[in-house]
């Protein structure tokens, strides 16, 4: 999960090209309507994106159906398409949604589901879509969307520093076996932290990282009688884990850095380590990175789990209301199919290709030769990835890095300032989680009550 600081500064970089390219597309605002040769899009203006709306003139050579984007950051994306498709506009046919909001708005009836689409269309080949992406894009038995990007979390690291230091990194890693080595490369370069750790607040930014700790560590939000655990011995054992490891070993302003800060403290070669998400990886290796070849790549650390990575992607699902179902769904079909990959690779260079959904991509020998150093590390991270039985006990809802309940963005959030407000110094863990566990209980009897109806 990155940030939105991420996809501002992609914006600048990328808007004057696509604008030549795209005259029939807009960039945010209102929309001109169209008619039924024309679908409106409501899209996250991450780096991928970018590109899929510079490529798409190609679609509408193809199809005779233009498309026109309303491209908005993460956070006012998500605002927008809740309020879209909550109240069933039909101002959009489709969205790039997360698996965080697909079964969330699955269950509502806000979008349609695809799987008549996809019996109509075998060239799409659902079969290669990795497993674990249609796991969470689907709900009740059915397809609700279909990835367009993919990623899970891995363990980033220096192999010079550790070579340097005479360390080897474990093929899987214990989170006590990172301690250890954390504290063994901090300051082996002058001004060199042992690890980067978020600890920015936000449900998708502290919580992201932090959440994969919990549920190996034995931890969970809730039981399946949603009784919160915040307190309970595995999940306070967890965030202090984390909350020290940061402290002791940790990156400069841990409180206030996220994803780009992270990145850019190991490109910058701030940082030995790094826990976060697979998709790093080809900035850290793209032509010019002052770390390229000197990364290594190994599956996130454990506790308790056979495996800790999490699962996230943009997908794109069709609003229910829309009256051009059959025209969305051809853009789906082009925009998320092994033709669009190639299209990606032979116009814009393979690294850019949206990666972490479909199998055959991973077979690829234009994408695994430009993409080797990471290609099998972040295949395996998705592959492994359980959204449906994250820890060691049953729960009430899934999810990885979050609960899939609409009130997780709002208990995730509040919850994360006073843990980022631990790893400052401020408070206590102890103290942050005692208020945490009333918050998330009250989240919980709410759910116990319209499980009794």
């Amino acid at each position: 999960m990155r940030t939105r600081t991420r996809a501002v500064a992609t914006l600048g970089a990328a808007g004057m090209v696509v604008g030549s390219l795209t005259a029939c597309a807009g960039w945010g605002g209102g929309l001109s309507g169209g008619g039924q040769d024309s679908i409106n899009v409501l899209m996250v203006n991450n780096p991928q994106m970018i590109d899929l709306r510079t490529l798409a003139p190609y679609f509408t050579k193809e199809t005779g159906i233009k498309v026109q984007f309303t491209v908005l950051p993460e956070d006012d994306l998500r605002d927008k398409a809740s309020q879209e498709f909550s109240s069933q506009a039909g101002q959009y046919d489709l969205a790039t949604l997360s698996n965080f909001e697909i079964p969330i708005y699955a269950k509502s009836k806000w979008i349609a589901p695809l799987d008549s689409y996809l019996a109509k269309d075998p060239g799409f080949d659902q079969q290669d879509i990795l497993k674990p992406m249609q796991t969470a894009l689907s709900a009740n038995g059915k397809v609700y969307g279909e990835p367009f990007y993919g990623e899970s979390s891995f363990l980033m690291y220096r192999k010079d520093v550790f070579k340097e230091k005479g360390l080897t990194m474990p093929a899987h890693p214990t989170w006590q076996q990172v301690a250890q080595l954390a504290a063994k490369v901090n300051g082996a370069k002058p001004g060199m932290a042992g690890i980067c750790l978020r600890g920015q607040p936000g449900w998708g930014q502290l919580f992201a990282p932090l959440d994969t700790v919990i549920n190996t560590f034995g931890g969970t939000w809730f039981d399946k009688d949603w009784n919160a655990q915040l307190t309970a011995a595995p999940f306070k054992q967890a965030v202090n884990f984390y909350v020290n490891l940061v402290r002791k070993y940790g990156e400069r302003g841990a409180p206030q850095a996220g994803f780009t800060e992270c990145l850019n403290n190991l490109t910058q070669g701030n940082v030995a380590m790094w826990y976060d998400a697979t998709s790093a990886a080809g900035s850290l290796e793209a032509t010019g990175s002052p770390v390229k070849g000197k990364i290594g790549y190994a599956p996130a650390p454990v506790v308790k789990t056979k495996n800790s990575g999490w699962l996230y992607s943009w997908a794109w699902s069709i609003e229910q209301a829309s009256t051009k179902k059959d025209a969305a769904w051809k853009f789906i079909s082009w925009a998320s199919s092994k033709k669009y990959e190639d299209l990606v690779g032979n116009k814009l260079g393979w690294t850019r290709v949206p990666a972490g959904y479909r199998k055959s991509l991973y077979s690829n020998p234009k994408y695994v030769a430009a993409a080797k150093a990471f290609a099998q590390p972040t295949l395996k991270a998705i592959s492994s990835a359980n959204p449906q039985n994250p820890g060691v006990q049953p729960r009430p809802a899934p999810g990885i890095q979050f609960v899939d309940i609409p009130e997780f963005t709002s208990i995730g959030t509040q919850i994360s300032q006073d843990i980022s407000s631990a790893i400052a110094g401020k408070e206590s863990v102890d103290s942050a989680l005692t208020k945490g566990q009333q918050i998330a209980q009250d989240v919980g009897d709410q759910y116990k009550e319209r499980e009794k109806k």
